[in-house]
C-alpha cells in the first residue's frame, strides 16, 4: 500500500509540474506581449525555448547530484520551490523593474533550470519503485498527459481573465509540489557515488539508452511544435482563427486521450514488450502530424489531434519503461535525466525549427517538416531498436 501511495503521490507531482507548464501555452502570444515583446511568433518561440534550453542544461546536473547524494526528495523540493519563485518573478518583476524582454527570457531560463529538477527527479523516484516498470512509467505518463490535458483548456480560460493569471497558478502548483515531495519516502538506491563523472559515464557504458532517447526526442519534438506552431496556427486567421479558450480545447483533443490511455498502454507494454507499441505508434505518428497541417476544417484538424493523442499514448510509456529496462539501478537518475535532456532537446527543436519554418514559409510547410522529421528519425533508429533484446516485465498488484 505504501508503494501504491507513493506512486500516485509522485504522479501527482509530475502532474502539477506539467499542468503549471502547459497553462502558459494557449495564449502565449498574449503573455509575451504583456511582458514587453513586440512580435508574436518570434517572441513566443524564444520564450518557450528559454525554458527548454535550461531543461537541457540542468537535467543532467540534478540527476547526477541526486545519484551522488543517494537522495531524491530534498532535490525535488528545492527544484519545486525554486520553480515556484521563478513563475512568480515572471509575473511581478518585469512590471516592478521595467525589464527588457531579454531580461525576461533570462528569468524564464532560471525558472526552467529549477523546474526540471522537480520534474526529472519525480520521474526518477517512480523508476526506483518496484511493481513493474511499465506500470510505474505509465503512472508518470498518465500524469504528464493529465497535466497537459487539463492545462491547455484551463490555461485558455485563465487568459480570458488576465495575461498573468496562469503564472500565478503555476507558482502555487510548484509550491505544492515542494511540500508534497517532503512527505514521500525516499527510495534512492544506496551505494558508491563518489564521482559525478562516474555517474555520467553510465550513459557511455549503456549506449543502447540512446534508442529510447531518440524516440523521446521525437515525442517531445511534436509536443514543442504544437505548443508553439500548433497554438498560433489554430489562432491565426490563416488557420482557424480560434480564441485562447477554443485553442486550449483543441490542444486538449490531443492531451486527453494521451492521458487516459497511458496507464493501460504501459501495462500492455509490460505484457507484450516494448517493440510493438513503439514501432506501431511511430509508423503513423508523423503522417498524422502532416495531415493536421493540411486539414481544411477545424473538425478534421481536431480529429487529427485526437489520433495523435492515441498514438502518443501507445508510444510514451513503453519508451520511458525502456529507459528503466536498460539502465542499471544505481544510475537511474542520470539515465532518466538523459531521457529528459533528449526530450527537452526535442521540445526545443520543435519550437525553434517549427517556429523558424513557419516564419520563413507558412504553417502547412512547418507541419510537413515536423512530421517528416518524425518519420525520418524513426526509420533511422528502428533497425537498431529491433536488435535490442528486451523481454516482458512482470507486473505485481500493490
Amino acid at each position: 500500500m505504501t508503494k501504491s501511495r507513493d506512486r500516485w503521490s509522485l504522479a501527482a507531482m509530475v502532474f502539477a509540474v506539467l499542468l503549471a507548464q502547459v497553462l502558459l501555452y494557449p495564449g502565449v502570444d498574449r503573455l509575451v506581449g504583456a511582458l514587453g515583446a513586440t512580435t508574436d511568433l518570434d517572441a513566443s518561440m524564444w520564450f518557450l525555448a528559454a525554458e527548454f534550453a535550461a531543461f537541457v542544461a540542468f537535467a543532467g546536473v540534478w540527476g547526477a547530484a541526486s545519484d551522488r547524494a543517494g537522495r531524491r526528495t530534498p532535490f525535488i523540493a528545492a527544484g519545486a520551490f525554486g520553480g515556484s519563485v521563478g513563475y512568480l518573478a515572471l509575473a511581478l518583476v518585469p512590471g516592478l523593474a521595467s525589464l527588457s524582454f531579454g531580461a525576461v527570457l533570462a528569468l524564464r531560463a532560471l525558472q526552467g533550470a529549477a523546474t526540471i529538477g522537480a520534474f526529472s527527479l519525480a520521474m526518477t523516484m517512480l523508476m526506483d519503485l518496484e511493481g513493474g516498470h511499465g506500470r510505474n512509467m505509465a503512472a508518470a505518463g498518465a500524469a504528464i498527459g493529465g497535466g497537459t490535458a487539463m492545462g491547455a483548456p484551463l490555461g485558455g480560460q485563465l487568459y480570458e481573465v488576465g495575461a498573468f493569471v496562469p503564472l500565478y497558478l503555476a507558482s502555487a502548483l510548484l509550491a505544492a509540489v515542494g511540500l508534497l515531495a517532503l512527505a514521500v519516502d525516499d527510495r534512492a538506491p544506496s551505494g558508491d557515488r563518489d564521482s559525478l563523472a562516474r555517474a555520467m559515464a553510465g550513459l557511455r557504458r549503456t549506449p543502447t539508452l540512446f534508442v529510447p532517447y531518440a524516440f523521446g526526442f521525437l515525442d517531445r519534438l511534436t509536443a514543442g511544435f504544437f505548443a508553439l506552431v500548433g497554438t498560433l496556427y489554430f489562432r491565426s486567421a490563416a488557420g482557424f482563427g480560434l480564441d485562447p479558450g477554443a485553442t486550449g480545447l483543441m490542444l486538449a483533443l490531443f492531451f486527453a486521450p494521451f492521458a487516459l490511455l497511458q496507464y493501460p498502454m504501459g501495462i500492455l507494454s509490460d505484457r507484450i514488450g516494448r517493440t510493438v507499441p513503439i514501432v506501431a505508434g511511430s509508423a503513423c505518428y508523423g503522417l498524422v502530424v502532416i495531415a493536421i497541417g493540411r486539414a481544411p476544417t477545424a473538425v478534421l484538424a481536431g480529429a487529427g489531434m485526437l489520433a495523435v493523442g492515441v498514438l502518443g499514448a501507445l508510444m510514451s510509456p513503453a519508451t520511458m519503461a525502456l529507459v528503466t529496462d536498460l539502465a542499471s539501478e544505481r544510475e537511474r537518475g542520470v539515465a532518466m535525466a538523459g531521457f529528459n535532456v533528449f526530450g527537452s532537446l526535442g521540445f526545443l527543436a520543435g519550437v525553434v525549427v517549427g517556429g523558424s519554418v513557419a516564419s520563413a514559409y507558412d504553417y502547412p510547410t512547418a507541419f510537413l517538416v515536423a512530421g517528416g522529421l518524425e518519420i525520418v528519425v524513426a526509420l533511422v533508429t528502428l533497425p537498431v531498436f529491433l536488435r535490442l533484446n528486451v523481454g516482458r516485465t512482470a507486473t505485481f498488484a500493490d
